[in-house]
């Protein structure tokens, strides 16, 4: 029978494992997508690029920042790890919001109606929601605003809440893989390949936080 320091030193390495994936796959997808999009071709081929930039390379690395594996930042105080975070988030959140700008704007010229479909949809409720989540954030930055709450519940709340606006921008990716422009451009295996990666990075951050969160309730007496 394995002891548990075995089965720890398992654990361990699964999750280095995955997060290192996911630091990989979080880059990948910007570039596959530039390379299908090529930025600067046309007005619409900065949608799908800054989309992707945000949600799966931005975001994901502001997640993984607090990551007790594989944070590129790991040996940092968690004061300089919460910062970090919040500029990425921001910088994520224009990324999104300059993107959702110009495919309006795009379909606006080309006099084509929008949110129309699931990805249009899904897309403006993803990034009105993650515009929330930033303004939210500030609350972490001051707790002092928040003289009614818990410091604890406050990032209990925040945590839920940023995984639940990274699962809708993974799910805009995907939806957004399913549009008539990707399937035609990205033939052959590389679409299911692409497919794969938001689903994958769903998975190993919803692991990340949720594994976080239930450490320190075990913690708690």
């Amino acid at each position: 029978m394995a002891e548990p320091s075995d089965d720890y030193w398992l654990y361990g390495a699964l999750r280095k494992a995955a997060g290192t994936t996911a630091h990989l796959l979080s880059l990948a997808v910007p570039i596959g997508v530039a390379v299908l999009s090529r930025p600067g071709s046309s007005l619409f081929s900065w949608h799908p690029f800054l989309m992707a930039l945000a949600f799966s390379f931005i975001m994901t690395q502001a997640i993984l920042l607090f990551s007790p594996e594989t944070s590129l930042i790991l040996s940092y105080s968690r004061k300089i790890k919460v910062r970090a975070h919040w500029l990425l988030q921001g910088l994520a959140t224009m990324c999104a919001g300059l993107g959702l700008t110009i495919i309006s704007y795009n379909k606006y010229l080309n006099d084509k109606p929008h949110f129309t479909s699931w990805h249009g949809l899904v897309g403006l409720v993803t990034v009105l929601y993650i515009c929330m989540q930033s303004i939210g954030g500030v609350s972490l930055l001051y707790p002092k605003l928040m003289r009614n709450w818990s410091l604890s519940k406050l990032k209990l709340y925040h945590a839920t809440s940023g995984l639940v606006a990274y699962l809708l921008g993974c799910t805009s990716l995907l939806l957004g893989m399913c549009s008539t422009w990707f399937i035609e451009t990205a033939t052959g295996i590389s679409w299911y390949l692409a497919v794969c990666c938001p689903a994958l990075l769903a998975l190993v951050l919803m692991n990340q936080i949720s594994s976080a969160f239930l450490k320190k309730k075990r913690m708690q007496p």
